[in-house]
């Protein structure tokens, strides 16, 4: 071949190598969330708002599938998927699924933890909860963007009860973890660990008397046709992780992280005070509709209190002291 030929050709093949390059930089990355739920849910929004505060903060090419309705499983599972860097790429999970890995995350997820709504907004939005989430990225290889949640669990009775003595021997179903169960003991209750699917039956038949649950969720079970009762012992104000994998968060271009890193945090703020204000006015709907009774509990802070004790013993088996610490710290 003569070298004016060979330039030209060698030419051409630049022109389409670069060419090739320009089209790959251009194609849009796409990034796959995972929920249980359908696109109404507080978290399925949430991580809407996250995905359009991206694609603000980024300004370039981006696309977000999201995986609805259980779709690629459960929370357990994305957990998995996102620590391995595979399917799913962000998701909301509850710290229970988090404790194979990391047990310290079942602080999270302890009743009796908050005193009030105002310390767990200042617990959530600052650095209290920092021990556990470095913990859990570190050995989970995932990406804590932000804490959400802001439900209160309260009690829902066949029968009424104000203060401690009318809580005495309730037989009253709980969360299976064993936490619960001791902290319910501590002040009296009777606990069950009864299925979630026969709990109705179970309030209805007589085997137990109540249950401890938001006001979402007893809308949406009908929990108050056996339980109109709601006593307000606010024992948990829910504190839900927005987690990012770890290993595709290492994939993205420095100005792509860095947007992920701003809607995380601006998406879980957004996120705890829609559904605080949601639970509250759920609840308050319920009631001047007659589904409920609102039974303000007088003996809050003593029920508090006596609790304590067995806080303490359980944040010393999950190496959590310094979280709890931190937590009772704020005013």
């Amino acid at each position: 071949m003569k070298p004016i030929k060979l330039a030209a050709a060698a030419f051409s093949a630049c022109l389409l190598l670069a060419g090739t390059m320009s089209v790959q930089a251009q194609e849009k990355i796409v990034l796959h969330g995972a929920s249980a739920y359908n696109k109404d849910h507080i978290f399925n929004r949430s991580m809407t708002k996250f995905t359009d505060l991206v694609a603000k903060y980024y300004g370039k090419p981006v696309e977000f599938v999201m995986h609805e309705n259980g779709e690629l499983g459960n929370e357990a599972g994305y957990f998995g998927l996102m620590t391995r860097g595979t399917s799913v790429d962000f998701a909301v999970v509850a710290p229970a699924h988090m404790t194979p890995i990391a047990r310290g995350a079942g602080i999270l997820d302890t009743p009796f933890l908050f005193k009030d709504v105002d310390q767990w907004k200042k617990a959530t939005a600052g650095d209290a909860f920092k021990p556990i989430v470095d913990d859990i990225e570190k050995r989970g290889n995932v990406k804590i963007l932000g804490l959400g949640g802001g439900a209160e669990r309260n009690i829902l009775s066949k029968k009424p009860a104000s203060d401690l003595a009318g809580l005495h021997g309730l037989k009253m179903r709980v969360q299976g973890t064993p936490i619960h169960a001791r902290a319910f003991q501590a002040v009296g209750i009777v606990p069950s660990t009864v299925a979630y699917n026969e709990i109705y039956n179970a309030i209805q038949s007589g085997v137990i008397e109540a249950l401890e649950n938001e006001a979402s969720t007893n809308a949406q079970m009908r929990f108050y046709e056996v339980a109109p009762e709601v006593i307000r012992t606010r024992h948990i104000i829910t504190v839900r992780p927005l987690v990012f994998s770890g290993a595709t968060f290492e994939r993205l271009p420095p100005d792509l992280q860095a947007a992920v890193l701003k809607a995380g945090e601006e998406a879980a703020a957004w996120w705890r005070e829609t559904e605080a204000a949601e639970d509250a006015a759920m609840l308050e709907k319920m009631a001047a509709e007659g589904k409920v009774k609102l039974i303000e509990f007088k003996d809050v802070e003593a029920m508090h209190k006596k609790v304590q004790p067995v806080i303490d013993t359980y944040a010393k088996e999950l190496g959590a002291e310094d979280v709890l610490k931190n937590v009772r710290a704020i005013n």
